[in-house]
């Protein structure tokens, strides 16, 4: 059991806050998902039903329930978490879903949520979840490069790629983002298939030639060759980046073949794909054919974070590069909110045509409760300790609670330069799942969650780190009674 943190109060800008009121965030977005979509996997919170247009489809997978009990949990809200617990245990199952998975998505969500809720806990109910789910991914594996398919039945077992994905090609960010849930699979099962399927994905990449020592966002998992020249550190790439560092520091920091591969890519990336702009603003550029489209997406602002990690966990020639680049994409994704009416970020922004961080097109002014920008603010904080994150992060959760919050949860917006957005009527599971506990963690005391200690999969499910935490339950001492 966690403690709760001792910290009574914090200050912000002439504010005197407490961490309580996240919690009471959380508990509005829990209560009223309960009330009117329990076991659905998302809520329409104005029109007070369950959101069949997630991404899980109308099956009734309970991913808000999943996606938010470890949030529950740290914060105390137990008697919520009781609740969660035993819907898992007497509802959850995949047997009857007749349609296509996602298999990343249902990786971080699910099979992450599992696996943080046993190390919180020591419940193996959670364990034996988590090895149920990647059990029903694990036929998506089989391809002749050992490069997973996107899409699997998970009844049937049949495959697939999207078919948009660059001539049946798979997705850097979902390949690449199966390493901390799978390899920790195997550590507290003891069961090594996990760890022996992503350790292939990245024999592969390690050996790919890449161009300009970047990695494009498409692979065709039948050839082995690269799809589309596109490079992202926002959607398409990003998680990739962020599990080669992490499962550096997950491994206790012996997977060096991990480390190395995340330095040689941020060093292409700090080469090719991050630029200044004229008002002085740090950003990575997506690049498309040897271009640079000037255009960072809100995905990509957890990157403030990973650099800021990236600069601090070792000492080395890189060390104070990676911290600058980090403080300045974090306060660039900070100008992103602040340029605009409501004060939360656009989909995506850009640095063209005498504009810098704001969107031009309408289908990048959107914003879906995104936690991005508030990762980076959360890490960069736990860094250095600079009260600006604090400031910014009380600023969004007061942007929050006037645009977002509704009287039956909390919604996206549709247009956040509009002094009356309209809402987009979807609580998304990564709100309680991420967002709130990113900003919870952010004006939390550091013993809560330390960072030498846990690392945090990109659906914010934290994973113990080897060798350091006595939570991280390997397979011999799990069995014990």
């Amino acid at each position: 059991m966690f403690e709760r943190c001792e910290v009574s109060s914090i200050t912000v800008g002439r504010f005197c806050i407490e961490p309580v009121w996240l919690v009471s965030m959380m508990i509005h977005a829990w209560d009223n998902y309960k009330l009117y979509a329990w076991g659905k996997n998302e809520l329409k919170p104005i029109t007070k039903r369950g959101h069949s247009g997630s991404i899980f489809g109308a099956y009734d997978l309970g991913a808000t329930i999943v996606d938010g009990l470890d949030t529950l949990y740290l914060m105390g809200l137990h008697k919520e978490f009781d609740e969660g617990r035993d819907w898992v245990e007497r509802k959850f199952s995949l047997d009857s879903v007749s349609n296509d998975l996602s298999v990343f998505e249902t990786n971080i969500r699910f099979i992450g949520g599992f696996l943080t809720c046993y190390a919180f806990t020591g419940d193996r109910l959670f364990l034996e979840k988590a090895k149920y789910v990647a059990d029903k991914l694990l036929p998506a594996f089989q391809t002749p490069t050992g490069i997973p398919y996107a899409l699997v039945n998970v009844n049937t077992g049949i495959s697939k790629n999207y078919g948009w994905a660059s001539g049946g090609s798979s997705i850097l960010s979902e390949f690449g983002t199966l390493h901390l849930e799978f390899s920790y699979l195997s550590d507290v099962t003891g069961d090594s298939v996990y760890r022996e399927r992503v350790q292939a994905i990245r024999t592969v990449l390690k050996d790919i030639e890449k161009p300009k020592g970047l990695y494009p966002n498409y692979l065709n998992p039948k050839t082995g060759k690269w799809g589309q020249q596109h490079m992202s550190l926002g959607a398409l790439g990003d998680s990739f980046y962020e599990y080669l560092l992490k499962a550096w520091i997950q491994s206790g920091h012996e997977d060096e073949e991990a480390r190395e591969m995340y330095d040689d890519a941020m060093q292409a990336i700090i080469q090719h794909m991050i630029r200044t702009s004229p008002g002085g603003l740090t950003y990575v550029s997506d690049m498309k054919f040897d271009r640079l489209e000037h255009k960072m997406d809100h995905l990509a602002c957890f990157a403030g974070g990973l650099f800021g990690l990236g600069g601090t966990t070792l000492n080395n020639q890189y060390s104070e590069k990676y911290l600058e680049v980090g403080e300045g994409l974090t306060n660039t994704c900070h100008e992103s909110y602040v340029r605009t009416y409501t004060r939360l970020g656009p989909e995506a922004f850009r640095f063209n045509d005498g504009v810098e961080a704001k969107a031009l097109k309408s289908q990048e002014k959107y914003y879906i409760l995104r936690p991005e920008t508030f990762e980076s603010y959360f890490v960069m904080w736990r860094l250095t300790h600079d009260q600006k994150y604090r400031d910014w992060g009380w600023d969004a959760v007061m942007a929050l609670e006037k645009h977002c919050r509704t009287p039956n949860g909390y919604s996206g917006l549709k247009n956040v330069y509009l002094t009356d957005p309209q809402k987009d009527d979807v609580q998304q599971s990564f709100f309680l799942a991420e967002t709130l506990k990113y900003l919870y963690l952010l004006f939390s005391d550091d013993s809560l969650l330390p960072l030498d200690d846990w690392v945090f999969n990109t659906e914010a499910h934290p994973l113990p780190v080897k060798g350091r935490n006595s939570l991280f339950r390997a397979a011999a001492a799990s069995s014990a009674p």
